[in-house]
C-alpha cells in the first residue's frame, strides 16, 4: 500500500518548515577548483555554490524527460511527504504496514515512537532527505533504502 501525501491545511505553515536546501560534499579536483574560483572573481557567478547549483539545475533540465517518466514509471512521490503517528496508527490498528516512495523530503513526526514506526512501517524508499529522530532512524534502519 503506497500512502498518500499528506499537506498541512495552512500552505505557509508547511512552506516555513520545510528546509531550503540539504548539505552535500564533493571532491574536486585542483584545476577544476581553480576554474571555479576564475569565473567568480570574473563575476559569472556570486560565489562557488552558486555555479555549483547552476551547474546541477542545467543537467536536471537536460534530463528533464528522463527525470518524469522515471518518477512515474516508480509511482514516486514528489515533494514533501510528513509521516504521521496518527497514520502509523490508523496502519497498525488495520493490520498493514505502509510503503513510502518518496522523491523530495520525508518527515517523521517528532512523537512517533520507535515502536510505532517498526510496526507500521514497512519500507521508506527516499531518493532526497529523511528527517526523523534519532531513534526512529535506527529503529526502521533495515527498511530505508536512501540510494
Amino acid at each position: 500500500m503506497l500512502a498518500s501525501r499528506r499537506l498541512s491545511p495552512n500552505p505557509m505553515e508547511t512552506r516555513l518548515k520545510i528546509p531550503d536546501s540539504e548539505k552535500i560534499t564533493i571532491n574536486l579536483g585542483p584545476v577544476d577548483l581553480g576554474q571555479i574560483d576564475l569565473l567568480v572573481q570574473d563575476g559569472f557567478y556570486a560565489n562557488r555554490t552558486d555555479l555549483i547549483r547552476s551547474a546541477i539545475r542545467n543537467q536536471l533540465a537536460a534530463h528533464g524527460d528522463a527525470l518524469k517518466q522515471s518518477i512515474a514509471r516508480r509511482m514516486l512521490v514528489l515533494g514533501l511527504h510528513d509521516i504521521t503517528k496518527r497514520d502509523l496508527e490508523a496502519a497498525r490498528k488495520a493490520g498493514t504496514r505502509l510503503r513510502f516512495q518518496v522523491l523530495g523530503l520525508v518527515r517523521i513526526a517528532s512523537d512517533v515512537t520507535p515502536a510505532l514506526a517498526r510496526q507500521a512501517i514497512e519500507s521508506i524508499v527516499v531518493l532526497g532527505a529523511l528527517h526523523a529522530s534519532a531513534e526512529v532512524r535506527t529503529a526502521i534502519a533495515d527498511r530505508i533504502t536512501n540510494p
